[in-house]
């Protein structure tokens, strides 16, 4: 396996390209595909709260032997935990559910614009930084109107937002607003949860490079310069998507799945979820 790039996020603080998510992982299976991704090299792992398997990511965390200051760490408030004192009250569960006394990346899951709480969350999250209780904190499906708003009305710029983004829903207009503020931009739902992975287009690019379609659709991504956390709980599935940093997608390539954006999201929008 190929080391895994960093990416150098707005503080400072280097994440890997490409880790490992948990996402509809019960608790119980959740343990096992972490370890498995740990010991196939994985260094960065992503949960939140909703998940209901920060306790099985922590297990996974303990028992792999690997020393903290190696592993990249990130979890997400909920909903209904926004708002100032319910965001330090929501870390402190989630610290002692992880088994951490830190994470490296906070984010806001949803900013559930009709709630109108993101403002004070996000103070209580610029708290949790400067206490030095996670390294860097960030978004998850914000917009670029609530990333303005954001930027217009608090302090400390966004670390990286968190958004689905795939082939067919390409996001160009976040990724551009990410890279003239100094956002990264993190891909969940990388291969649209599998949807994508029998086009014509992807399939007939990954038979010219002797790649699986899914290595192919994670290649885009790192080549765009996204960061991504794909996740599996098949041993030979957790290898496969990260041994995707020897070969390289031509210009053609590119150009051919950059064709593929329908706007089509697998998840939420953003604007409605609340």
């Amino acid at each position: 396996m190929d080391t895994v790039p960093r990416i150098t996020l707005n503080n400072g603080v280097t994440i890997p390209q490409l880790g490992f998510g948990v996402f509809q992982v019960d608790d119980a299976r959740t343990t096992d595909a972490v370890a498995t991704a740990l010991e196939t090299g994985y260094r960065s792992i992503d949960t939140a709260a909703v998940y209901g398997n920060e306790t099985g990511v922590g297990r996974a965390l303990a028992s792999s032997g690997i020393p903290r200051d190696e592993l990249f760490v990130t979890t997400k408030l909920w909903n209904d935990d926004q708002g100032y004192d319910a965001t330090l009250t929501a870390f402190d569960a989630a610290l002692a559910r992880l088994g951490l006394d830190r994470v490296d990346l906070y984010l806001i899951h949803w900013p559930t614009p009709a709630r109108d709480r993101y403002l004070d969350t996000w103070r209580a999250m610029e708290k949790l930084l400067a206490d030095g209780r996670t390294r860097a904190i960030g978004v998850s499906n914000f917009t670029p109107a609530h990333l303005q708003r954001l930027l217009d009305e608090t302090g400390v710029v966004p670390a990286l937002n968190q958004i689905e983004l795939h082939p067919a829903l390409q996001q160009r207009e976040s990724r551009d607003f990410h890279a003239r503020h100094g956002i990264a931009t993190e891909a969940w739902s990388p291969l649209a949860q599998g949807a994508l992975l029998k086009d014509e287009v992807i399939t007939t690019i990954a038979a010219r490079h002797g790649r699986s379609p899914a290595q192919t659709v994670l290649r885009w991504h790192i080549q765009l310069g996204n960061i991504v956390i794909p996740k599996s709980v098949t041993p030979a599935r957790i290898r496969e998507n990260i041994e995707v940093f020897d070969f390289e997608l031509s210009s053609g390539d590119m150009e051919a799945l950059a064709g593929l954006d329908r706007g089509e999201r697998t998840g939420p929008d953003p604007d409605t979820l609340n």
